[in-house]
């Protein structure tokens, strides 16, 4: 499959169709989400997390491990890709209830120690990729409640949580708003109670209405949290992202404050959204300090494979050769 089934019509188009359903739907859930939650802490959403600490480097990544096995020139390229800050997945397939606590303790240590902020990506919600089927997986509605609980906990003040890429751009073609509202409403109470700076996943410009996606958005509770992440695990440009980002934080009652994943969008997109060809890396992780933009991050590491296409293996596994591709093609 080489083009998204929701990238099939055109975002103005399913604005129109889809714009006034979501409203009722914001006002009635809206209403319930603010009255469940009430007494929730927001103080650590109220700044850029990225104003007095960079992005934390894993030392555990794939891309450092590749180094360690290649030699030459590859060697040197993945070497430098290792030193770039990237998102830390959580998936409850590699986490599951029970240790993703003890995990994320330990990638706070190491960052706090180090003086960073950890970027941690909480994907894991039921049914997860219900369109491609590509990273599918995830958590029956009561288990997932818990383990974001326990991501919550064991987060704390000086992380940031990218809030389940993907969810809110599928939830209507795969049937599921309700469940997804509900559940990630319940995850932005939690994980803001739990102290880490949130940012809940748009999806893309070239994916949802900017109106459409800011309604969701809306009945999640978004202004609970600092904002709002784009672009994860895409390729659109700078430009258009920015673009899409500023109609998404307009149409919100309260403008907000997004990041932009920015790991491999240096080519832009032609469409494709399965390890397309002719890709490469973007801008390097860095803190913005004007208007909405919080940071330019590289939230999907680069290497990671889309899934089984384009003769690359499964989803999230560390493909070399794309590594290498991505990077020479930035002039690396």
């Amino acid at each position: 499959m080489s083009i998204r089934a929701a990238e099939r019509s055109s975002p103005a188009r399913r604005g129109l169709l889809l714009l006034v359903p979501f409203l009722i739907f914001v006002l009635v859930f809206g209403l319930a989400r603010y009255a469940s939650s009430v007494g929730v802490d927001s103080s650590a959403q109220e700044s850029n997390p990225f104003a007095d600490r960079t992005q934390f480097t894993w030392t555990g990544s794939a891309a450092r491990q590749a180094a360690e096995s290649a030699s030459g020139s590859d060697r040197a390229v993945l070497e430098r890709l290792a030193g770039v800050p990237t998102g830390i997945w959580l998936t409850p397939e590699a986490h599951p209830p029970g240790s993703v606590g003890e995990f994320v303790t330990g990638i706070v240590q190491a960052a706090d120690e180090a003086g960073k902020v950890p970027v941690l990506v909480v994907y894991g919600i039921t049914d997860r990729d219900c369109i491609d089927g590509e990273s599918s997986g995830g958590l029956p509605p009561d288990q997932y409640e818990e383990w974001v609980e326990q991501i919550a906990e064991a987060a704390g003040t000086e992380s940031v949580a990218i809030l389940e890429p993907d969810a809110l751009a599928t939830a209507e073609e795969c049937d599921q708003l309700d469940q997804r509202t509900e559940l990630l409403g319940d995850a932005v109470d939690r994980l803001v109670d739990g102290g880490p700076t949130v940012y809940v996943d748009a999806g893309h410009g070239s994916w949802t209405d900017p109106g459409v996606m800011a309604s969701m958005l809306s009945a999640v509770g978004v202004d609970k949290a600092r904002g709002f992440s784009t672009n994860v695990s895409g390729y659109e440009s700078d430009e258009d992202e920015a673009a899409y980002a500023e109609a998404v934080s307009s149409a919100l009652t309260s403008p907000t404050h997004w990041v932009i994943d920015t790991s491999r969008n240096g080519a832009g997109s032609d469409g494709e959204w399965c390890n397309p060809a002719g890709r490469a890396l973007g801008q390097e992780p860095d803190h913005v300090s004007a208007g909405g933009l919080d940071a330019r991050l590289w939230i999907k590491p680069p290497g990671e494979s889309d899934g089984t296409c384009g003769g690359g293996p499964g989803a999230g596994e560390f493909w070399t050769e794309r590594a290498l591709e991505l990077a020479r093609n930035a002039g690396w």
